[in-house]
C-alpha cells in the first residue's frame, strides 16, 4: 500500500513525518526497533533515525520500519564546530554511508571517545569522582559517552538536582564539559553529506543562542559549503520566531525540514512532536531532489 503523500508546501497543517531521532545507538533510551514502533503508534508515517556521529542503528531500523509499514530515512546527526561554537549537522541519507562519510563517521567514534576522557577530567574537578565509569553506567552499553551520560552521572551522585542544570552549570555551550576542539568543522562534515549523496541540515538552529545576525551568518557559512536545509522547526519553539528563521532560510534559498530530537519517553518531545509549522513559501526538505523519491515509495519498496 502507498504512503500517505506529504505536502509539496507547508500550509500550517498537522504533519505526519520527524527526521531528527535518537535511539541507543546514541543517547536515547529505546533501541531503533522500539523508537520506530513508537513512531508509528504516534500516527507518523515518515521518520529519519539520526543518532549521533553513528548510523550503527540503521539497519535494526530499516527492519522495523519494513514491519511496521512506515518510511525510514537513514540519518545521522553529526558534531562540528563552528567560531567556537558546538553546531550539530543532521544528514538525511537515502543511499547511506558511503565516500568520505564512511570515514568521517569512524573519525567521529574516535573523537567521542578523546572528548568523553576530557569531559570526565572536568567533571571530577567539580566533584564527580570516577566520572568516566558513572558515565559508562549510566550508558549501559559500550556504545561512545555524550554529555547527556554525563549530565546523568552528576545527578545520580547528587552534585546536580536535574539534567538542565547539570548542562547549565557544567555541560552546555561555553561550560567545562562543553569541549568543541575534537570536532571537525562545519564545512567538512557538510562535504561528508555531500559526498555519501545526502542532504545536510542544520539542526535546531534557534537554539544556539545566537543573535539574528550571527545566527544568519552561520546560515551563509552553511549554505557556502553546500548544506541544503535547516530545522525550519525542532520540538516546540516561538511561532514568530520559526516565522522570522523562514525567511532566513528563503533568502538564501534553503528548505526547511522538521524533528523532534526525541531521545526519550515520558519527555515533553516525543516522536513528531512539536510545534506547528506556519504556511511558507520555504520548500520541505522532502521535495529537495535527493529525498523526494524515497519519501514517496510504497513501504514494500523499503
Amino acid at each position: 500500500m502507498p504512503m500517505p503523500a506529504l505536502p509539496l508546501r507547508f500550509e500550517g497543517e498537522p504533519l505526519t513525518i520527524d527526521l531528527h531521532m535518537h535511539s541507543t545507538a546514541s543517547d536515547g533510551a529505546l533501541p531503533p526497533a522500539e523508537v520506530v514502533a513508537l513512531c508509528r503508534a504516534r500516527g507518523l508515517t515518515h521518520m529519519a533515525l539520526t543518532d549521533h556521529d553513528t548510523m550503527d542503528g540503521i539497519v535494526e531500523a530499516q527492519a522495523a520500519a519494513r514491519r511496521e509499514g512506515i518510511r525510514l530515512v537513514p540519518g545521522t546527526e553529526l558534531s562540528t564546530q563552528w567560531r567556537g561554537v558546538n553546531i550539530h549537522v543532521v544528514g538525511l541519507l537515502p543511499e547511506g554511508p558511503r565516500g568520505d562519510l564512511v570515514a568521517g563517521l569512524v573519525a567521529q567514534a574516535e573523537a567521542r571517545e578523546r572528548r568523553a576522557l576530557a569531559i570526565a577530567e572536568r567533571m571530577e574537578k567539580v566533584g564527580l569522582a570516577d566520572a568516566l565509569a558513572r558515565a559508562r553506567e549510566q550508558a549501559g552499553s559500550p556504545r561512545p559517552l555524550g554529555r547527556p551520560d554525563f549530565a546523568r552521572a552528576l545527578v545520580a551522585a547528587g552534585l546536580v538536582p536535574d539534567m538542565g542544570t547539570a548542562f547549565a552549570k557544567h555541560l552546555g555551550n561555553g561550560k567545562p564539559g562543553d569541549i568543541k576542539a575534537h570536532w571537525p568543522f562545519l564545512s567538512a562534515a557538510v562535504g561528508w553529506l555531500l559526498d555519501a549523496g545526502g542532504v545536510a541540515v542544520l539542526a535546531h538552529p534557534l537554539r544556539h543562542g545566537l543573535t539574528r545576525r550571527k545566527r544568519g551568518q552561520l546560515l551563509d557559512d552553511f549554505a557556502a559549503a553546500g548544506g541544503q536545509a535547516a530545522e525550519l522547526v525542532s520540538g516546540f519553539q516561538n511561532a514568530d520566531l520559526t516565522r522570522d528563521l523562514a525567511r532566513q532560510l528563503q533568502d538564501r534559498g534553503l528548505y526547511g525540514s522538521v524533528g523532534s530530537d526525541f531521545h526519550f519517553p515520558g519527555g515533553h518531545l516525543a516522536p513528531g512532536s512539536m510545534g506547528a509549522v506556519p504556511r511558507t513559501a520555504t520548500p520541505p526538505v522532502w521535495t529537495h531532489p535527493r529525498l523526494a523519491a524515497l519519501v514517496s515509495l510504497p513501504a514494500s519498496a523499503a
